[in-house]
């Protein structure tokens, strides 16, 4: 007897029942479980498994399993295969590993080094969601004969009058949504999220209860690919001219100091510039080119408009320029860690973009600006990564 039969009664059946509900298929449909190892992800293939669905699991092998073996709480690396495959075999489910380590690189780190050189600050994470998992790894569950595609993200599916919406996850210290903004109409349609309407408690209780080896096992942190998180340490094996120095600029144009590298800083930094004027400075602009780093007051850091590139629209309308032309209200999101303020969408720049009532801070190109709807906070309408940005008046 497998894990999960052995002791699957100790599981609620109103748990059953709201996985069922967020996969809204038969009992039988076969859905692929993406595995990466970690505790939401393999909790998701077993719950699934005792819902009574066809589960295959799937695990990506995206960086060098050597390197991946020390990189401790990471996802996709050689102890969480492991981990995975030996999850999928106490659930008596069919397991698959497959070696992505060439597109990952291609489409998530070097992209990641690039973002840097340009003077942006990239999102890895949504790039991996947007690249290798919801658009290669689909393709690989249909050739599976899977009906459906489930992750371990915290986000929900709902299905509204003109069909599946994205929606901010019941626990809202766990929400993901922000990192799934660029998840396609054609993609929502196939994806499942049964952890969505969960709380975190819970799904530990589930593991638990299942006798799944992982039921502890920490939470994946930083960025997967990097190393004690120094992004700098990637960067430089791959961009080492990114290292080149330059100048640390006022925005008055006093000339306080140089620098190591344009890929050394972030929009918004304050710590490690090294240099005093008796007021506190932040980084306010990246000029990559010319490589300076621009300096200046808070108050400069303040955004009254922004431009988006690599728009994603899952609102109701045919796409985010219909939305730009009627100037549609927003909830937008400029950081994971920061709640949604008001604005409306139009152009900036000659780009679709979001304008603010209140000026908003920080606001770092390469970041998402993902958009909610007012009238329905929770869900999720699309965004962008944003391009440029315009400064308070």
């Amino acid at each position: 007897m497998n894990a999960a039969a052995a002791i699957s009664d100790t599981l609620s059946d109103g748990l059953i029942d709201a996985v069922r509900d967020a996969v809204r298929l038969p009992a039988g449909t076969r859905i692929v479980a993406a595995m990466s190892g970690g505790v939401d992800s393999t909790v998701t293939a077993a719950l699934l498994h005792r819902a009574g669905y066809d589960v295959v699991g799937v695990t990506l092998q995206l960086y060098d399993h050597g390197a991946a073996i020390q990189k401790k709480g990471a996802c996709c690396a050689g102890q969480d295969i492991h981990d995975a495959r030996t999850a999928a075999e106490s659930l008596g489910i069919p397991h698959y590993v497959l070696d992505y380590e060439s597109r990952f690189r291609q489409q998530v780190i070097e992209d990641f080094a690039d973002s840097y050189l340009r003077g942006e600050t990239p999102i890895p994470c949504v790039r991996c969601n947007q690249t290798v998992k919801f658009r290669d790894l689909l393709d690989v569950a249909r050739d599976l004969g899977a009906d459906a595609m489930a992750t371990g993200h915290y986000v929900r599916r709902d299905v509204g009058p003109e069909g599946p919406e994205l929606h901010r996850a019941f626990d809202a210290a766990r929400d993901q949504s922000w990192f799934l903004f660029a998840t396609t109409p054609e993609q929502l349609d196939y994806l499942r999220f049964p952890l969505g309407g969960l709380p975190k408690p819970s799904v530990r209780a589930a593991a638990t209860a299942l006798g799944l080896k992982v039921a502890d096992k920490p939470d994946s942190q930083d960025i997967c690919f990097v190393p004690e998180g120094r992004y700098t340490t990637v960067i430089d094996r791959l961009r080492p001219h990114g290292a080149e120095p330059g100048d640390i600029v006022h925005l008055d144009g006093r000339l306080l100091g140089r620098h190591e590298g344009v890929t050394r800083y972030t929009i918004g930094q304050r710590r490690g510039l090294n240099v005093a004027v008796g007021d506190p400075l932040f980084v306010v602009k990246i000029d990559a080119d010319s490589r300076r780093v621009l300096v200046g007051p808070r108050e400069a850091l303040l955004t009254r408009a922004l431009s988006l590139k690599e728009t994603n629209w899952i609102g109701d309308g045919p796409d985010m320029a219909a939305a730009c032309k009627v100037q549609r209200p927003v909830l937008a999101r400029v950081r994971s860690t920061r709640e949604p303020v008001l604005g409306h969408l139009g152009m900036v720049g000659g780009e679709p973009g979001v304008l603010f009532g209140v000026p908003e801070e920080g606001v770092a190109p390469g970041q998402a600006c993902v958009l909610y709807a007012p009238e329905a906070p929770s869900r999720v309408l699309g965004g962008g990564f944003i391009a440029g940005t315009l400064g308070n008046p």
